[in-house]
């Protein structure tokens, strides 16, 4: 098993599993690197003579209770080392389990367990990261700047996050930001929900999975959103548009971490990081009885504002305009063209997007499509694609101001006494801390009872 330097691609993992579904677990984990995971039977099943890549054994203990499967001795007899799956608590006999039973991993084990479980097997294992996509988003702005500082400084924890902002500013785009920037889940897999396009009737299918033949036409076993983000992020676009009932349901989830299937019996345990995203004032919803306020603070421990085009301004707009251009027509060619024009830069800086940046990626689409007919940046043909874009020509939707997360914690906690009618025992169970740590915040933050008319009943 010794081998010089090995790399993740160089490995493959025999996977014996009882009652838990295993072997998906390790393959969604082991994925980005490129690892083979083979799935194998009993007793009867052996990895082959001679084996070319390296390879560990990865068996739940369970096997061996159903009488499916014998402890062998793997380190002597096949040469390759058993990562073995149990809970803790259990009872080690040495007589039926071998001495590598050391290795051991719980039933919820992580991406980052089995990877630890890997290293110490193979001390010699090069476990490189995968190369994470290039990011080329554009922060010519101050405004984006102290955006992407924010993303910084709470990427690599495992705290929910509300991203606000209006339709095309790049939820999803800070939202990635957000899971390739975090070492532990930035490994795993990025789940992307459109809460508001949730057929009727389909949320709990399509959110908790179904087992095989949980309902009539369910021939396979399917795993859900939740379970699919399992190792990496799970992202919920449009969050302000999901039923208060289907709100319920997410809110267990997120507190439990744990999901039964439909028609399964045996529950499954998560983890993922959770980041949401809304144009909506949550805030507002949530005093008029439209979105959970319990939900609201469980997913709005960090919030950020991503800003509009008109916020960013026109250097950003005409940086953004160069950068989509480059993108359409590639590097060589984009190079090979006179530098853009004065009256474009100006055109593109004075111009109002209503759909923010994706609709100035629409129109980086076309200016592409003309220039390179042209070879040159043509007026004639290109001026009339500015002539809806003034500002006269849409009506801002209303929106939410950036906060700093010292006042979104104020607001949060304000809210919260709110809808507990400012009782600071049921308040304080409400934000998932003491009594005591309320009343120190409600100084720190200069929140008094005469804020409202309302006393706290003793």
């Amino acid at each position: 098993m010794k081998a010089d330097r090995l790399a993740y691609e160089a490995l493959e993992l025999y996977v014996w599993e009882g009652k838990h579904d295993i072997a998906d677990r390790v393959a969604r984990f082991m994925a980005p690197f490129g690892v083979e995971v083979i799935r194998a039977g009993g007793i009867d099943f052996l990895p082959p003579e001679p084996r070319l890549k390296p390879s560990v054994a990865v068996i739940s203990v369970s096997v061996i209770d159903q009488g499916n499967f014998t402890a062998l001795d793997w380190e002597g007899a096949q040469g390759m080392p058993v990562i073995w799956v149990a809970q803790p608590q259990r009872n080690v006999d040495p007589g039926r389990y071998p001495p590598e039973y050391a290795h051991i991993l719980q039933h919820d084990f992580t991406g980052a367990d089995l990877q630890a479980q890997l290293r110490k097997l193979l001390p010699d294992l090069n476990a490189p990261a995968p190369e994470k996509p290039q990011n080329d988003l554009v922060a010519a702005s101050p405004a984006m700047r102290d955006l992407l500082e924010s993303v910084d400084t709470f990427a690599d924890c495992d705290s929910s996050v509300m991203l606000y902002g209006e339709t095309g500013v790049g939820k999803e785009r800070i939202a990635r930001l957000f899971h390739e920037r975090n070492r532990t889940y930035g490994t795993g897999p990025f789940v992307g929900v459109n809460c508001g396009a949730i057929p009727d009737g389909l949320f709990e299918s399509l959110f908790f999975g179904h087992a095989k033949g949980a309902f009539t036409g369910a021939q396979f076993a399917h795993r859900g959103y939740f379970e699919q983000a399992t190792g990496g992020t799970l992202f919920l676009d449009e969050i302000g548009d999901l039923p208060l009932y289907q709100q319920v349901k997410l809110l267990r989830v997120i507190e439990e971490m744990a999901l039964t299937r439909l028609g399964a019996t045996v529950p499954v345990k998560l983890d993922f990081r959770l980041v949401a995203a809304t144009n909506k004032d949550l805030r507002g919803a949530v005093a008029e009885g439209k979105f959970r306020a319990d939900l609201y603070f469980r997913l709005a421990v960090i919030e950020l504002q991503i800003p509009t085009l008109e916020e960013r301004g026109a250097e950003e707009k005409v940086a953004l305009m160069q950068s989509f251009m480059r993108g359409v027509m590639g590097e060589a060619e984009y190079a090979a063209l006179p530098p853009m024009p004065d009256w474009l830069h100006g055109a593109i800086g004075s111009a109002y997007f209503a759909g923010n940046v994706r609709e100035l990626r629409n129109l980086a689409e076309r200016l592409s499509i003309l220039v390179r007919q042209a070879g040159t940046w043509d007026a004639r043909r290109m001026r009339p694609l500015f002539n809806h874009l003034r500002p006269d020509s849409f009506e801002p939707a209303p929106r939410s101001l950036a906060v700093s997360p010292a006042s979104a914690e104020r607001q949060r906690i304000i809210a919260a006494l709110d809808a507990n009618s400012w009782r600071r025992q049921d308040t304080a169970a409400s934000l998932g801390i003491s009594r005591k740590v309320l009343w120190e915040k409600m100084r720190k933050f200069q929140i008094a009872d005469a804020e409202s008319d309302v006393r706290e009943l003793e």
